[in-house]
């Protein structure tokens, strides 16, 4: 692969990312709208760019195979604030990924795009959407512009339902847990996939109470090898108890399907800002 463009480069995933898709093609383009990303990998260039501004997508994409478009705000926000980066922004990279000829776009969905399922339902990759909050909509917007691209124009994608990377910190992340070695395998899978038309699959580890099915996208050859069962004594035991009525121990989207339309969640998630440095 000669250049693969990765948006988000400057967020705690991103971080994890760029080395990595630095290996796989004679050149990665990392981007976000940081001034600088720092010490860069060999074959990384970085290229401040804003999303939500497709003359600046449309230059960022000049000469890529694949785009892995992990830029966005990664929030609960109003609706005005959520527009531009993650609606208008999806259109721009798939819109600009289609003009420059790309094969592939990498998209950074998320569980929220299907988080008001109760938690009990062992949701598959076609589970119909149902999002939790704006953020969720959001996903929901970008997984079906994916899909029509691809069937429209061609255009692949592979849309990674990320359900939580980030340490394991309450109960339900035994479930939830994607680990960052399972990330890298994650989007590694879906760059190098021959073939992939428009997919979905659940971006979690091989947790043992894992809530959600991938036997669908298994030919994406995606086998995670983590397991958040070594957590589970430590997690329990701190643990209060769940409520049974309650929207964020119940459904699928935790947090964020008990919160209202536009208010925050990310302070209620105790995420730990363990973000690589290279």
């Amino acid at each position: 692969m000669k250049k693969l463009v990765l948006t988000g480069a400057a967020g705690r995933l991103g971080s994890y990312l760029r080395e990595p898709l630095s290996r796989m093609s004679d050149e990665l383009v990392s981007s976000d709208i940081a001034e600088d990303l720092g010490q860069l990998y060999p074959g990384e260039r970085y290229q401040k760019a804003d999303i939500a501004q497709y003359d600046q997508m449309f230059d960022l994409l000049d000469g890529a195979d694949v785009v892995v478009h992990f830029g966005a705000l990664v929030d609960e926000v109003p609706f005005e604030e959520m527009l531009g980066p993650n609606f208008l922004g999806a259109y721009n990279v798939w819109e600009a990924a289609y003009q420059r000829g790309l094969k592939r776009v990498v998209y950074a969905s998320s569980i929220h795009a299907v988080g008001m399922y109760l938690r009990s339902d062992f949701i598959g990759t076609d589970a119909p959407h149902r999002p939790d909050t704006f953020y969720g909509l959001a996903k929901c917007f970008a997984e079906d512009l994916g899909r029509m691209y691809w069937e429209k124009r061609q255009l692949e994608a592979v849309c990674l339902r990320i359900l939580s990377c980030a340490r394991v910190t309450n109960t339900r992340a035994l479930g939830t847990w994607l680990s960052y070695d399972d990330l890298i395998q994650l989007v590694t899978r879906a760059v190098d996939t021959p073939t992939t038309g428009f997919s979905i699959v659940y971006g979690v580890s091989n947790n043992d109470r894992a809530p959600v099915d991938n036997s669908k996208a298994s030919f994406l050859g995606y086998r995670p090898k983590d397991n958040a069962e070594q957590f589970a004594e430590r997690i329990l035991k701190q643990a209060q108890p769940a409520d049974i009525k309650g929207l964020s121990d119940t459904r699928h989207g935790g947090p964020f399907a008990a919160v209202d339309l536009g208010e925050s969640c990310m302070i209620q998630m105790n995420i730990v800002d363990d973000k690589k440095e290279n």
